[in-house]
């Protein structure tokens, strides 16, 4: 008896993940033609909660509501495994997406809303993507640049350093050491100071170039 119910759970999972694979197809077939730019973190997140819609909604023909829900974030957790993610990863993962899942008032976060909300056919995925379209700390522009700081940061920062280094050995050889290797993380210190004032001020002013446009004269 209990070997019949394992087995059916197991059926019931992978029905999920085929059902879930379908509708992904569909919706991400949906939304290419939009030319989304988002931060790439920020999509799969939502993606990721949107199945887990999906699947809640999957399981409540065969569950109470409550129950459904833990298990499409479970099937989720079992669908990364399948697709090659470290089990250990993937259910950090599922652990965050719990975490963000409930707003502070309670109600579903609106890419599981919508997903549990989804029908076949429509184009729901791409709904969640339009309410996020003008959100700028979700875009993949300013993704782009912070990973660009990043590398700048990382390589500049190191390159100053050697320099300072090289700069106190040819002209101020008679300094000690310990000087020399000061004055060497003082440059990459200030050279990494530098460059994240000025990344700072490039994310604020595009910020509120986007928040605030500019409006356009009275006719």
């Amino acid at each position: 008896m209990n070997d019949s119910i394992v087995n059916q759970e197991a059926v019931t999972l992978d029905d999920c993940i085929q059902h879930v694979k379908v509708v992904l197809d569909e919706q991400i077939a949906h939304i290419k033609s939009k030319r989304y730019d988002f931060a790439p973190q920020f999509k799969e997140m939502t993606i990721q909660l949107y199945l887990v819609g999906v699947m809640w909604q999957f399981y409540e023909k065969h569950d109470s509501t409550e129950i459904a829900r833990e298990k499409a974030f479970s099937t989720l957790c079992s669908m990364m495994i399948k697709d090659g993610i470290k089990p250990k990863r993937a259910q950090k993962q599922v652990d965050f997406l719990k975490k963000i899942s409930k707003l502070e008032d309670g109600d579903d976060a609106l890419a599981i809303a919508i997903g549990h909300e989804s029908s076949p056919g429509d184009e729901s995925l791409a709904e969640v993507f339009d309410h996020y379209v003008d959100e700028i700390g979700v875009s993949g522009s300013v993704w782009r640049h912070y990973d660009l700081g990043k590398k700048i940061i990382l390589f500049g920062g190191l390159l100053a350093g050697f320099a300072g280094v090289w700069f106190v050995t040819i002209f101020l050889p008679e300094s000690s050491d310990i000087f020399i290797l000061a004055f060497g993380l003082l440059t990459a210190f200030l050279f990494v100071a530098s460059v994240s004032v000025i990344g700072l001020l490039i994310y604020r002013i595009k910020f509120k170039k986007r928040k605030h446009p500019d409006i356009p004269p009275a006719a």
